[in-house]
């Protein structure tokens, strides 16, 4: 009897230990289920453009020249280092061209201050290189006859290669600009060639406005390559005046260019993103510093102080430590952080669209599920943070205050149609 008691403790004790260690080993699969690792990719995944922006000009009548004593204007957006370029046909010649010297018209002084006035003195008169020129008149044989070969864009001052005479460019066109505010300038281009030795009507044109990236135009020769062969249609206008293969050409060219700053991601758990709220004002915690700036750092520590927040990163490109777009056959900037994420978890990215004052991309609502994977690009929207008046995109300027609640940014917007987000950010969740 006594053995067999002994037999029955004993058998319990080794159903207790197995049972303990099997819930144990139960329980650490629990937490190994719980905690997973994951990682978050964002790349900045615009084709981008060269040219803020650009257009065409001609005269009112019928051929749309611009005769002498008549005048043309037309507005654009600009910030400090961006130029205006443009071109129009000498008319009463076989292939000479008003344009400005590369890059273009200077529009602001080296205080950053819009520059008005008279600015013909920036204006050029250049000779396309593709036919022999005749004494320039009313009578000139259009189109001529060709250069045996086409030779190089050349400036003509004073004279040409044939010996024709010419006065300064100033003498014959004057170019006057006027600022309307918010980085908007018009400029007036005024025919007064009428009565002296060279007049002439003045052809349809084109202009552009390069983008500006810390101080390098990423195109700064849009229109023609003074020393090299004409391209792209200007020989259409130095020959004919006619402007629609270059503005076809520039047309091309022209879009959006923008950089994403430094990435501030959040892991958090709760029923709202941590940072903003669409229809509520920017909360002071520095979001503002990130939408205007790039700086994601101030917002970044002040979440890791709020209840909820598990983690929180500020990533930036190695090299370039914003994430460029895709610039020629150059991909565009990629960053990826590890994570450690539980069911119930939920991730917040921000990131500044850098050619605005205060735009932002941001997930959505109440961020993502942090279980999700693959491409949630979906889940991310373009938000103004109102703490900035708007100004076109790409055009610099200084940011003037406002005072707005949140908001997503319309498109198209008083200024441009953006790409779809799909093409200008993705992230990818990967487990």
């Amino acid at each position: 009897m006594k053995n067999a008691t002994i037999g029955k403790i004993s058998g319990m004790l080794v159903f207790t230990t197995a049972l303990l260690s099997f819930t144990s080993c139960k329980k650490r699969d629990v937490q190994m289920e719980q905690m997973q690792p994951n990682s978050i990719t964002i790349e900045n995944v615009l084709a981008s453009k060269p040219l803020v922006q650009s257009g065409t000009f001609m005269g009112s009548g019928t051929p749309p020249v611009i005769f002498p004593g008549q005048s043309v204007s037309f507005s654009f957006y600009a910030g400090p280092g961006q130029s205006l370029s443009f071109a129009t046909m000498y008319g009463w010649s076989n292939d000479l061209f008003f344009a400005p010297e590369n890059p273009g018209i200077k529009l602001y002084d080296d205080a950053g201050m819009p520059i008005t006035g008279d600015v013909s003195s920036q204006i050029k008169l250049w000779d396309n290189g593709t036919r022999i020129n005749q004494v320039p008149g009313m009578v000139v044989t259009h189109p001529g006859v060709a250069e045996t070969s086409p030779k190089n864009i050349t400036e003509v001052v004073g004279t040409d290669a044939q010996g024709n005479t010419y006065l300064a460019a100033s003498q014959l066109i004057m170019a006057t600009l006027a600022y309307d505010g918010n980085s908007k300038f018009t400029i007036r281009l005024t025919n007064k060639s009428g009565g002296t030795a060279n007049e002439t009507p003045l052809s349809p044109g084109v202009w552009t406005i390069s983008y500006n990236l810390g101080g390098t135009l990423q195109n700064a020769m849009p229109i023609y390559t003074k020393g090299q062969l004409t391209a792209n249609g200007l020989t259409n206008i130095a020959e004919m005046g006619d402007n629609s293969v270059s503005s076809t050409y520039l047309t091309g060219i022209t879009g959006i260019f923008t950089p994403l700053s430094p990435v501030l991601i959040v892991v958090y758990k709760g029923n709202e993103n941590p940072f903003y709220k669409v229809g509520e004002k920017d909360r002071g915690e520095g979001l503002k510093n990130l939408a205007q700036m790039g700086n994601a750092d101030i917002l970044a520590e002040v979440l890791r102080k709020k209840a909820g927040v598990k983690s929180v990163y500020v990533l930036k490109e190695p090299t370039s430590t914003v994430l460029l777009p895709k610039i020629g056959a150059a991909m565009g900037g990629k960053v990826t952080q590890q994570l450690t994420v539980a069911p119930g978890d939920r991730i917040a990215i921000a990131t500044m669209y850098g050619f605005s004052k205060d735009w932002f991309f941001a997930t959505k609502d109440n961020g993502i599920d942090a279980m999700a994977s693959g491409d949630v690009t979906s889940l991310v929207a373009l938000y103004d943070n109102g703490t900035a008046l708007d100004l076109f995109p790409g055009a610099g300027g200084a940011a003037l205050a406002e005072s707005k609640a949140i908001q997503e940014v319309p498109n198209p917007n008083a200024y441009t149609t953006l790409p779809a987000i799909n093409q200008l950010i993705k992230v990818t969740l990967n487990k």
